[in-house]
Parts: C-alpha cells; structure tokens; sequence
C-alpha cells in the first residue's frame, strides 16, 4: 500500500502519481544489472540472455553477464529490490529510472531520476543510512 506522503511526493520526483501505483516491474525494467559494473553504464537486457533469481526474472545484455550474475547475485542485485533509494530513505516505494543510478562501496543504487539522483549524491552516506533503516518495514510491501 503506498503512503500518503508518497503521493504527496510524485511532483518532488517528476513523476505521474498513476507511476507510483505501477510498481509490479521495479526490476531495472529489463535493464542488466551487471552492466552498471561491467561497462559503466545502464545496458538493455534481452529476453535471450534472462535468469530468475529471488523471485523476479532478471534479462542480461550478454550470456557472459547473465553466468557473472548466476554466480553471485548479491553481488550485482540493485539494493532496495530496484526501488529508488532516496525515496526508501524518505520511507516509501518509488519505480526508479534506469539511468539514474550509482555504484557506492560496491553496491547498485537507483533513483526515480536523475534530479532525485543529484539530490541523493549530496549526502549518499546518510542516505544509504536513513534507507537501510527504513528498507525492514518497507520490503514486504
């Protein structure tokens, strides 16, 4: 169920609110997830090349990116199941924008967009704190 500061937060972010009630695909929306490592930039997937990991279909630029990723998923998996970390810092769901996104101390984390990002990137350690204190109670939803 999404908040109502959540909504309260769709014109913050850019974004329709009808986005925000369309979270069934926040999975990089088929983008590769190994592909932000690998070459430093989001890469469309391709349904040739998928795996399912956690519950999710996950689509790979390359068959070599899709083995990576099979052999340690955790390693490559975006943090907060592919929602936006600002927002899971604010304590809501956000779908995130592919392109908007950062590699921190090793990690994936996305953003709805890349204004959101710029704000994310000023304090990201705060950030990242506030989120994984808040990412328990909003995992499940």
């Amino acid at each position: 169920m999404l908040s109502r500061r959540a909504v309260l937060a769709a014109p913050l972010l850019a974004l329709p609110a009808s986005r925000l009630f369309a979270q069934a695909a926040p999975m990089l929306e088929g983008y590769d997830p190994v592909a932000y490592f690998t070459t430093g930039a989001p890469r469309q997937g391709s349904a040739a090349h998928s795996l399912d990991w956690d519950g999710k279909r996950w689509h790979f630029a390359t068959a070599a990116n899709r083995d990576l990723f099979a052999a340690n998923p955790t390693r490559y998996a975006p943090q907060y199941n592919g929602y936006c970390a600002w927002a899971v810092a604010e304590g809501y769901l956000v779908p995130i924008d592919p392109n908007a996104w950062a590699i921190v101390d090793g990690k994936l984390y996305l953003n709805a967009n890349r204004r959101i990002q710029r704000r994310w990137e000023r304090d990201s350690p705060g950030f990242i704190m506030r989120a994984e204190a808040n990412w328990p109670g909003l995992r499940n939803n």
